[in-house]
């Protein structure tokens, strides 16, 4: 009896649901102090998540910051009714897709692309005009050998705009290389994947122009 208890035990820790414990932290974060509706939501992986401070870079406008670490499209997908769907933002920003190239599974460059219009279709149905923006997967050093991959993801991802108005491709990827077109080493951190203050002053100067306006702000550009 005990032996079977430790089993199932065993059996419901090894289901659990990737990332419950951060999301169930929006939840009760949320419960304590709700977030205004319309605003600027930011979703995805740890180069949102680590971006404590966005909101610093963007002082015109009301940003929610709600990326996860070390998430992929599908972690989003699957969240989706918890991290996207109950703010009513006025405008999605999405960081995602690195962590599925690089990832164990490998998939290509247009399974990556199949996953973002998977998500990307979900969201369009339960808000069929709000703008969806889609920030480039950058070149981080320590996976520049999946830079290819990277490449093609993009392409297929930045077509989507040519048939949908409220759609946004947001290119990082040039002015993160350096003039021998390798990745600057001085906007990462130590590992090679995750960007310093240096790294996000590029991402907020290239992202504020595409931001939506909102009631009670305006627009403005980072110095």
């Amino acid at each position: 009896m005990i032996a079977n208890l430790v089993l199932l035990f065993a059996q419901a820790k090894a289901i659990e649901v990737p990332f419950a414990k951060e999301i169930a932290a929006f939840g009760a974060a949320d419960q304590k102090n709700p977030p205004a509706k319309g605003q600027i939501l930011f979703v995805g992986s740890s180069s949102f998540q680590r971006w404590s401070d966005v909101a610093t870079y963007f002082p015109k406008h009301h940003i929610l910051n709600r990326g996860f670490g070390g998430s992929s499209l599908p972690d989003v997908i699957r969240s989706q009714s918890q991290v996207i769907d109950p703010y009513q933002p006025a405008q999605v920003v999405i960081y995602c897709g690195e962590n599925d190239i690089a990832g164990a599974d490998r998939p290509s460059a247009y399974e990556t692309y199949q996953r973002f219009m998977t998500l990307y279709g979900n969201i369009r149905r339960k808000m069929p005009t709000t703008q969806i923006s889609f920030v480039s997967i950058k070149p981080s050093p320590t996976r520049w050998m999946f830079r290819s991959k990277m490449i093609a993801a993009n392409a297929w991802i930045k077509d989507v705009a040519a048939s949908d108005k409220n759609f946004t491709f947001i290119d990082v990827w040039e002015a993160m290389l350096d003039k021998d077109r390798r990745p600057i080493a001085d906007i990462f951190v130590e590992d090679g994947i995750h960007m310093n203050a240096k790294g996000y002053k590029i991402w907020a100067g290239i992202i504020e122009p595409f931001l939506v306006n909102q009631p009670g702000s305006s627009k403005s550009s980072i110095k």
